[in-house]
């Protein structure tokens, strides 16, 4: 990638930025996981402004946005769910530019972080049909367990969990 990439953190003022880049990004990641009644009904449930703010607010989830050149183009977020344990929620990057190595920027950023304040495992969920399995085996994820969460309006997520010591 000959431009430059910088992770930066996010706040507030990033909501807007978060919420248009998932909607960018989703119904390509998710068009053949998710019917679009469902991949809308999601997109409302954790992407709307006030969904964001709560999870920033409230659940203390930390945002990182990748930019090149100034340019949005992915985000992460994570949080601790113990002194040990950390879960990354969200790792998406615009689908012409996946491949290119911002996702694994993205996730070293969170592991770096997970280690500053004394993390020693990082986990996350992922759809069961999702591609991006591969992805995070690259990474050195492996899958612990499969969870299947009811998100409302009789749709669920089937998941594997899946972790690695960082």
């Amino acid at each position: 990638m000959s431009e430059a990439l910088v992770i930066r953190t996010a706040d507030q003022d990033d909501i807007s930025t978060i919420g248009y880049l998932a909607h960018q990004i989703w119904p390509s990641a998710y068009q053949d996981i998710l019917s679009p009644e469902q991949l809308e009904y999601m997109l409302q449930l954790f992407y709307s402004p006030a969904a964001l703010e709560h999870q920033i607010l409230e659940s203390d989830h930390r945002f990182i946005i990748a930019e090149i050149d100034l340019e949005e183009v992915g985000f992460a977020s994570f949080s601790a769910i113990n002194d040990a344990t950390w879960k990354l929620h969200k790792l998406y990057v615009l689908p012409g530019l996946q491949g290119k190595g911002i996702g694994r920027a993205l996730v070293d950023m969170v592991e770096e972080e997970v280690r500053t304040h004394n993390g020693a495992h990082l986990v996350l969920n992922v759809n069961k049909n999702n591609p991006a399995i591969h992805f995070y085996e690259s990474l050195g994820f492996s899958i612990e367990k499969e969870q299947v969460i009811d998100i409302g309006h009789g749709y669920v997520m089937d998941d594997y969990v899946m972790g690695k010591d960082v």
